[in-house]
């Protein structure tokens, strides 16, 4: 008997080991920077809201309570799940009633960094954001002695209402980095005065600004909650590897990484294991997650330094051996501007039309970019005679373009072309079909959509189970676009066949074009937007159906390697 009710005992132990149930609470919190206060909307009474660690493999159950007097919801961005799950109102569920408890139920099948957030309104960018670690239930591929979540995001003093109807009314209403006069006389002078006339005739006759890279300015970079004079810290010993998990939480704002003195090898990007790339700076977009590790071999502090694309803020946060050590902080350098390559157009020709450049006419195998003739080293695309001036040329960059990351002094920026899977998830094999996204927009209304339609004017996307479709992005806009695939992945097309890495957000950059690939091995209904808050709002957005009846053996054994 005692074998008997021990052998129950295990069985039960185990089970519940399996079955982890945590709650939150959506409240209406106090956000205070220290230059503006205003109220907000957090989770457990805090924005950003907890960190809630999972252990791949096992069932979680998440009670979520509604403590506000509109109705909410959360999607757990990046994680692979039942589609009614997902946390979207108006696709996979009604969202939750003000005072009303709805629990989440679903297995844990990853492991990694993400993050979620609520997808009711723009209770998101109000503070509705928390981040989320899954330990993998095997032996990660690089070893660490400590691990730190690094959650950015861009606190603004305006609601997210009141954003969006100040950017209808005017669409450079939180444009602070406008040419002024002394601007054009210092290109006059660096230019010559003829060039600088027909730089400032042509975009004024498209009605663009060269300097409209953040639609929304005026915001506060956060790190974990905290601002740069507050100065969130992470301790360490000489000599150990940390884990730093960063998360871009943001609304709008895209932002450049670099820890001077430091660098850092890239582990994981969206939650999947890389290849690791040692590099000096990043590019994290919005709702993007990537992992690094840094050894700080010297007892002294280092900053975390995050500059937003356009240069108009920087958040800020430290590395110590102790308590109350700062570092320099490092200026955010040259301000961009866009240029007419970003518009899609040759500087050249003038008369080119606004469309993204688009790569498939390059030589084409199978139906994917054909790299084979570029230059190879170490069986790594060699992109170093592709120039610009003086300026290396990013693949996923139209040629000449201002928007081109560069790091300090002749540093290593990561490329999307530098990222390889550590694990191939799927067999390498031939889509089935081809869909275009034209990414569009219509500036002065502040209207974003896909193909020429917005949202409500358009039909869903159908897939069929059990297919490999193939997504063409075509950037027709001067503006960057984070691009979010719900319920499945996106393996990015980087020219590395089986080895692509396998992302949940790419972003596709002005005046480019953009391949992604998805198996389609779930059903539902799912969202598919752009993850800058106020234009999925106004349109680019859609809802794709997934269609057939899964026969998940035959889909384990064909697709999945």
């Amino acid at each position: 008997m005692k074998i008997i009710a021990s052998f129950i005992f295990l069985i039960f132990f185990s089970l519940s080991a399996m079955a982890e149930t945590y709650n939150l609470s959506v409240d209406k919190v106090t956000l205070d920077t220290g230059k503006f206060k205003r109220q907000a909307i957090g989770y457990n009474g805090a924005t950003p809201g907890p960190t809630l660690r999972f252990k791949e493999g096992e069932d979680v159950t998440i009670n979520v309570t509604n403590n506000l007097d509109v109705t909410t919801s959360i999607h757990w961005h990046g994680l692979i799940l039942p589609y009614t799950q997902d946390g979207v109102p108006n696709i996979s569920y009604a969202g939750i009633k003000p005072g009303e408890t709805f629990t989440y139920n679903f297995p844990i099948v990853q492991s990694g960094t993400y993050w979620f957030h609520s997808h009711s309104g723009f209770q998101e960018p109000d503070g509705a954001y928390g981040s989320i670690v899954i330990e993998s239930k095997g032996r990660e591929p690089f070893k660490y002695d400590r691990d730190y979540v690094i959650q950015l995001t861009d606190a603004h003093p305006h609601s997210g209402d009141r954003i969006m109807r100040n950017l209808k009314m005017m669409p450079d209403y939180y444009n602070r980095q406008q040419e002024t006069l002394i601007d054009f006389f210092k290109d006059s002078k660096k230019n010559g005065l003829s060039e600088t006339m027909d730089d400032r005739k042509a975009w004024g006759s498209m009605r663009m600004m060269k300097t409209d890279i953040e639609d929304v300015q005026g915001f506060i970079p956060l790190i974990n909650g905290k601002t740069a004079s507050d100065n969130w810290t992470g301790l360490f010993k000489k000599g150990e590897k940390i884990r730093l998990r960063f998360i871009n939480s943001s609304a709008m704002t895209y932002f450049d990484i670099k820890i001077p003195g430091l660098k850092m090898t890239v582990v994981a990007a969206d939650g999947n294991n890389v290849q690791p790339v040692r590099v000096d700076e990043f590019r994290i977009a919005v709702a993007e997650t990537y992992d690094v590790i840094v050894k700080p071999e010297e007892d002294i502090a280092y900053s975390i330094f995050a500059a937003s694309m356009a240069k108009s803020a920087f958040g800020r946060a430290t590395l110590a051996p102790r308590e109350g050590m700062q570092a320099n902080i490092p200026t955010m350098g040259d301000k961009p501007s866009l240029t007419m390559a970003d518009m899609g157009m040759d500087h050249g020709n003038m008369d080119m039309p606004m469309k993204g450049m688009d790569h498939s006419k390059m030589k084409m195998v199978d139906g994917k970019m054909d790299h084979s003739k570029m230059k190879m080293v170490d069986g790594k695309m060699d992109h170093s005679k592709m120039k610009m001036g003086n300026s290396k040329v990013d693949p996923f960059y139209a040629v000449g373009s201002g928007l081109t990351p560069k790091a300090d002094n002749e540093g290593k920026f990561l490329s999307y072309s530098d990222l390889k899977t550590q694990k191939i998830l799927y067999k390498d094999r031939d889509a089935t079909r081809e869909i275009e996204i034209r990414l569009t927009g219509n500036m002065d209304r502040y209207i974003w959509s896909i193909n020429g339609k917005k949202y409500e004017d358009a039909d869903p996307i159908k897939l069929q189970y059990g297919e490999r479709v193939r997504f063409k992005f075509v950037n027709e806009t001067m503006m960057s676009h984070p691009m979010h695939l719900h319920g499945m992945w996106s393996i990015l097309d980087t020219g590395a066949g089986k080895w692509n890495p396998i992302k949940h957000t790419v972003s596709v950059a002005p005046g480019t074009t953009l391949y992604t690939e998805t198996e389609v091995d779930v059903i539902g209904e799912w969202a598919f937007h752009c993850h800058l808050s106020y234009h999925a709002d106004t349109g680019m957005f859609r809802k794709i159906v997934v269609e057939g009846i899964p026969n998940q053996q035959a889909s384990l054994t064909s697709n999945v390697q």
